[in-house]
């Protein structure tokens, strides 16, 4: 809306107008999920003596990561294919499941299922556990990982690409005023900007629309995922 498109114009004045502290580094990535911290260990095994930053909005690594997740390995074996042999937080294998169709609480049906849905092998774990030791694994590694870093707009250079990124001011009172402990957020310039924000990320979505990269393409679809608890006496239970 005009509105929106005004109030960023206002916003990025308001960037350009503060003195920022500024940090260069060969490549930036913007959320330390899954995706973002493998990218990040991936650049530095491809090329040890690039300068790779992560931040991440969370105060700890995980803590913004659905908890629950069954797990694929094949990824992380091609990563990092020693990990049996470390501390990894994969200790529940799946070695069967069954899919059921329950009409009422008294029958329930067996219903097959296509082998590309088999989970034998796979691992039941905590994503949040995975992330911080794949953030561990990263730093390891040479990463410079920043939890509690929040990005708030993109840097674009003279010619329109993406430079890096701008953190969140810090000590802004709900006024807009700045309060007594206010620090402006840092300018992170990269060569390379990678945004591994997960699912409709406030960047993400500037950049999709600032280069138009929804054109001709397919329309991204999400599911909602439901955890549910469930308390039980069986004396076994796999």
């Amino acid at each position: 809306t005009i509105m929106m498109v005004l109030a960023r114009r206002t916003w990025r004045r308001c960037l350009t107008s503060i003195a920022r502290d500024s940090i260069a580094v060969d490549v930036l990535i913007v959320g330390a999920g899954p995706a973002g911290l493998s990218a990040a260990i991936r650049l530095k095994q491809r090329r040890a003596d690039l300068n790779v930053c992560v931040i991440e909005k969370s105060g700890e690594l995980g803590s913004h990561i659905l908890s629950g997740n069954v797990f694929d390995p094949r990824a992380l074996n091609e990563l990092l294919p020693d990990w049996r042999s470390t501390q990894a937080p994969l200790q529940t294998e799946v070695t069967k499941d069954r899919f059921r169709y329950l009409p009422n609480s008294s029958w329930s049906i067996p219903v097959p299922i296509p082998p590309a849905l088999h989970n034998a092998g796979n691992y039941v774990i905590s994503l949040g556990r995975l992330v911080q030791w794949l953030g561990d694994k990263a730093m390891e590694c040479g990463v410079d990982v920043y939890p509690g870093f929040a990005a708030s707009d993109v840097i674009y250079d003279d010619k329109g690409a993406v430079a890096g990124v701008v953190t969140r001011d810090f000590g802004i009172g709900k006024d807009g005023k700045h309060k007594d402990n206010y620090q402006p957020g840092m300018e992170l310039r990269a060569s390379q900007t990678i945004f591994a924000e997960g699912a409709c990320g406030s960047l993400t979505e500037q950049v999709i629309d600032r280069f138009d990269l929804r054109a001709n393409c397919d329309p991204q679809s999400y599911s909602i995922g439901l955890k549910e608890v469930i308390s039980h006496s069986f004396p076994c239970f796999r």
